[in-house]
């Protein structure tokens, strides 16, 4: 391993934790209206005609047919993105692409599956879905409406992604119960909520995800939107009554299908005792495959080995049937 010795942050982005010590860190248990809470919002979500509507996009890939796609969410609001359909073979499998807090510029066309209906959306407020006065930039974004737990943004963005599972089944009925979740950071920490609470995604690829043992997160520097709460948190008081309800850890214990998860050991905008907190709530499944990356949010030397490595086992996740 490499975990990267120089950095230019003024804390220690390991945290002083080795592999031993991450390997014990557990979700919290969350608060006793957890799953009511969520249960509630993905049947009022399941209610939602998405209405997707499909355009021909001026991006072009050799491997790729490439369309524009905007879908109605809840609360009525609009959600854009890409469709990537095979340009060989046929459509037996779809996958929804979260991202992360950086917000998205366009499809991956190097995403290594075949024969795959892939939906990348930009989730409510965040690129081809900016909405003002909500704030695309992570740290105002990750604060709107985080007084009020049904209206905080996180749940809403939760709730683009069952949308987006329900337009790919209404653009290919056939894909019921073949549809996987793939997210990273940001993406990694709503679509752990997602996946915990639609029987609909039958598998999930998760790296570096955020959001996770609320108390570690807001306790830890950080360069990420963690400092942002933690902030806010000082000069407004205690909101732990919303956050404990969007903990991504709590939410990965409820997850029952198969999931690989890649964590880091040095990461300064996620810290490495938050990403593991949800890959340990996996860990007593054999169902679930844990990849430990030296570092994320951060080049560090042997990256493209362990991503390339990676991508063979999202590969073999995605290509399943």
């Amino acid at each position: 391993m490499s975990v990267p010795k120089i950095h230019p942050f003024d804390f220690d982005p390991t945290y002083g934790l080795g592999i031993s010590e991450l390997r014990t860190m557990r979700a919290p248990v969350g608060p006793t209206n957890f799953d009511e809470f969520w249960r509630s919002r993905y049947a009022r979500a399941l209610g939602v005609d998405p209405r997707p509507h499909v355009s021909e996009s001026r991006l072009c890939d050799a491997n790729w047919l490439v369309y524009d796609i905007a879908y109605g969410s809840t609360d009525d609001f609009p959600i854009r993105g890409w469709l990537l359909l095979p340009r060989q073979g046929s459509v037996e499998r779809g996958l929804v692409v979260g991202h992360g807090y950086g917000g998205r510029e366009g499809p991956d066309f190097d995403i290594p599956v075949e024969n795959t209906a892939v939906l990348f959306p930009c989730l409510r407020g965040l690129s081809l879905s900016r909405c003002p006065p909500i704030c695309s930039e992570p740290a105002g974004h990750v604060l709107t409406d985080i007084d009020n737990p049904e209206r905080y943004i996180l749940g809403g963005c939760v709730e683009d992604l069952w949308l987006a599972v329900s337009v790919l089944i209404q653009l290919y009925p056939g894909l019921a119960g073949r549809i996987g979740y793939s997210g990273a950071s940001f993406g990694g920490g709503v679509g752990a909520l997602a996946i915990a609470f639609d029987k609909r995604i039958d598998r999930g690829h998760l790296v570096v995800p955020t959001f996770a043992n609320i108390p570690v997160w807001l306790s830890l520097p950080t360069i990420g939107s963690g400092n942002s709460v933690q902030n806010y948190r000082k000069s407004h008081g205690d909101i732990m009554g919303t956050l404990a309800l969007f903990d991504s850890a709590t939410a990965a214990s409820r997850i029952a299908v198969p999931m690989l998860i890649a964590v880091a050991l040095f990461d300064p905008a996620v810290a490495p005792p938050c990403q593991f907190s949800v890959a340990n709530a996996l860990s007593t499944s054999n169902l679930h495959d844990i990849v430990i990356l030296d570092a994320g949010h951060f080049e560090y030397c042997g990256s493209e080995t362990q991503h390339a490595r990676l991508a063979e086992k999202v590969k073999l996740l995605f290509g399943a049937t």
